[in-house]
């Protein structure tokens, strides 16, 4: 339990010194749909995509949505498909798109009822022996995470995208600089990530998509 809270307080300091430099402009909802037409195709009108490959955005966290569309934009985080697409736009606007996305409702998943087991011990449970730390500490027993500090909700987010999500952290943890390593210096997500196996992961991305 106290590993638990101690990396999730470090991922909270690294969030919170993450905004030190550069504080998030308050986002505009009106603004925000204004541009977002263009998101539709892959994200889907609502937010909601419908390809398992594509994130929904919908509810994800108007704090961590922002983060990454600035780290996408800067080049801190490589997506090949978001290519271009934030490239131009400023702070304020990254803002506006947050805040609207995350002010639409996500719709639910359902999880494989052969990997519900696993995947609920994994999340609620962590795996102590590898030094994984329960999912609920950061993202809550519900899936809904943690607005103000950055953490996204994750409840009903597609499966095959969380999988691929956790895979990019593992490959960031191994190698610095390539796939995803946008958790701050603390790398709770890349550590956690290092240390499940395939199935683990598998099972732990089935088990929140069916989260309700």
């Amino acid at each position: 339990m106290k590993k638990l809270l101690l990396a999730c307080g470090l991922a909270a300091s690294a969030v919170q010194f993450a905004y030190a430099a550069n504080t998030m402009p308050e986002g505009d909802v009106a603004s925000g749909e204004a541009q977002a037409a263009v998101c539709a195709a892959c994200h889907g009108q609502d937010g909601n995509s419908m390809v398992p490959s594509f994130p929904k955005l919908a509810g994800l966290g108007e704090r961590y949505l922002y983060e990454q569309m600035v780290a996408i934009r800067d080049g801190e985080r490589v997506v090949a498909q978001m290519a271009g697409q934030v490239d131009n736009k400023s702070d304020q606007e990254l803002a506006d798109l947050a805040a609207y996305f995350n002010s639409l409702e996500r719709s639910g998943g359902q999880a494989d009822p052969k990997l519900v087991d696993l995947g609920e011990k994994v999340y609620r449970a962590g795996v102590a022996g590898r030094n994984v730390a329960a999912c609920t500490a950061c993202h809550g027993p519900h899936g809904q995470g943690n607005g103000p500090a950055g953490f996204p909700g994750l409840a009903g987010q597609h499966a095959e995208y969380i999988e691929a999500q956790l895979k990019a952290y593992q490959t960031g943890y191994e190698k610095p600089g390539e796939g995803r390593y946008t958790d701050g210096e603390a790398k709770v997500m890349r550590s956690n990530a290092f240390g499940l196996s395939d199935l683990e992961i598998k099972a732990v991305a089935s088990y929140i998509a069916g989260l309700q």
